[in-house]
């Protein structure tokens, strides 16, 4: 069964220049070999010309050299697809959706967040949902990942952050 968490978590960088990173390939690519461990690969990156920005990572699993026992398990061509849209949405707002699909495994997971400014930068409120159809198991990986979500958020805003004082 899907579990779904909400969080809310503040950075002291603005709206709009969170946006305009999520817009720089130069981001992704430095945002992926710092949380991807190397594997993950940016598929694309596309600007609307409403401002949206769409991004596709893919990550080949079995290509992180995954031990012998749990490989056997899936399959050789075991991919996560990572997707995120962010668009402006008018009174200073961007709204995300994130995606990841497991195939090859029964994994997945769906958000959606809304970038809005604060006193101190902006905060991002999400709503996530994620599934894990493993009899048994599934309910404590899926609360595992959840724990997880406001930590990687939060290490996702810092690197950010970082990164556009980096860069301006």
């Amino acid at each position: 069964m899907p579990r779904s968490f909400n969080l809310s978590i503040e950075s002291p960088t603005r709206v709009e220049q969170l946006h305009s990173a999520f817009a720089q390939e130069d981001y992704w690519l430095a945002r992926l070999a710092a949380f991807g461990g190397g594997v993950d690969k940016l598929d694309s990156l596309t600007i609307g010309t409403d401002g949206s920005v769409a991004v596709v990572v893919v990550q080949d699993v079995h290509d992180q050299g995954l031990p012998k026992l749990t490989a056997k398990f899936y399959p050789r061509n075991w991919r996560i697809v990572h997707k995120e849209t962010w668009s402006p949405i008018g009174g200073g707002l961007v709204r995300g959706e994130v995606s990841i699909a497991s195939h090859g495994a029964p994994g997945s997971g769906f958000g959606t967040a809304l970038l809005e400014p604060a006193q101190n930068g902006s905060r991002l409120n999400c709503t996530a949902t994620v599934e894990f159809k493993v009899p048994l198991i599934g309910g404590t990986i899926e609360s595992l990942i959840g724990r997880e979500l406001d930590n990687s958020l939060l290490g996702l805003l810092r690197f950010t952050a970082k990164w556009i004082t980096e860069h301006a």
